[in-house]
Parts: C-alpha cells; structure tokens; sequence
C-alpha cells in the first residue's frame, strides 16, 4: 500500500462523488478542510492535535476513510518568493513517511497567504483572538482545498459520472 504524489490533474480520474480532504500542516496542529461530492465546495472539517508521527496519521487516515475520501490536497507553504524553507521541507518528509501507510494521491498545493487571508477574513467578522486561534488551521485548510476545487473545475466540465471531459 502507497500512495503517490501526482500532479492535480491527476485527480480528474478519481471515481465520481469521491470527496477530497484538504490538509493545512502546523506544527502544532493539523487543519482539515472536506470538500462536497461534486468536488466544487470546501468546507472547514476539524483541527488535530500534533502529537506524533505514527499517532497523527493513524488520525488523519482514519478520517478520510470515514469520509470516504479519494486523495489529499496538502497545502505547501512556500515562501514569498516561492523557494523552499524548512517548513516545506517538513511538510515534505510528512508526506514522504505518509505515502506508505495509504494507497490514496496526494496533491501539493501552493498555500502562500492561506492563512494570512483567512485571518484577515476572521477578523473582518470581528471574530475574538480566541475564536480565531480555535478555527483558522481549519479554515486555511478549507482555502487550500477551495484553491485546488477551483483549479481542478477550469480542467474541463464533469459528464454525469462526475468526470472531466
């Protein structure tokens, strides 16, 4: 069992009414966005709490099965000028030992201003700092994987099996 990483219009082959999950890696906690059967809407899913390795993935895993999940978008968060810091290069070895314990594609998704943009969101709704901290890993999870819905809806129209023409 292993998964790979594909490019997104890898995911134009995934069975119809197959939900994607979006994943948005802190160091602390692990952001996790659901997207709809028709693949078109991200919504802001749960946080998990980093504890390790073994114990996070045997959590992420276990939430995709549930919701029948068909790939993983997860968020890469390049700096500015688009080279890699250490923060890629931790969001690369996660996939790396991930990739093994499932069969399911993983797509990287430039996630710069994900989480900046749904500060900004949060607090244009006057959310409190504490409201803010509980749902943003969450929300930029949701803005990753509505960024690749997005990308992956201009591939081309759905027949009515839900695939690409």
């Amino acid at each position: 069992m292993t998964s790979a990483v594909v490019p997104l219009e890898a995911f134009v082959d995934l069975p119809p009414h197959a939900r994607l999950l979006g994943l948005d890696l802190g160091t602390k906690t692990i952001g996790l966005a659901l997207s709809d059967i028709e693949r078109q809407i991200a919504s802001p899913l749960e946080t998990i709490q980093r504890v390790k390795f073994g114990l996070d993935a045997a959590a992420l895993l276990k939430i995709a099965e549930k919701h029948q999940v068909a790939g993983l978008v997860i968020g890469l968060p390049l700096n500015m000028d688009g080279t890699e810091g250490p923060r890629v290069q931790s969001t690369r070895a996660f996939v790396r030992n991930l990739a093994p314990l499932t069969e399911l594609p993983i797509v990287f998704w430039d996630e710069r201003m994900s989480t900046l943009a749904v500060t900004r969101t949060l607090l244009d709704a006057d959310a409190s700092r504490a409201k803010r901290a509980a749902v943003v890993d969450k929300m930029a999870a949701a803005y990753i994987l509505q960024g690749a819905l997005d990308r992956l809806g201009r591939l081309g129209p759905q027949d009515d099996e839900g695939q690409y023409d």
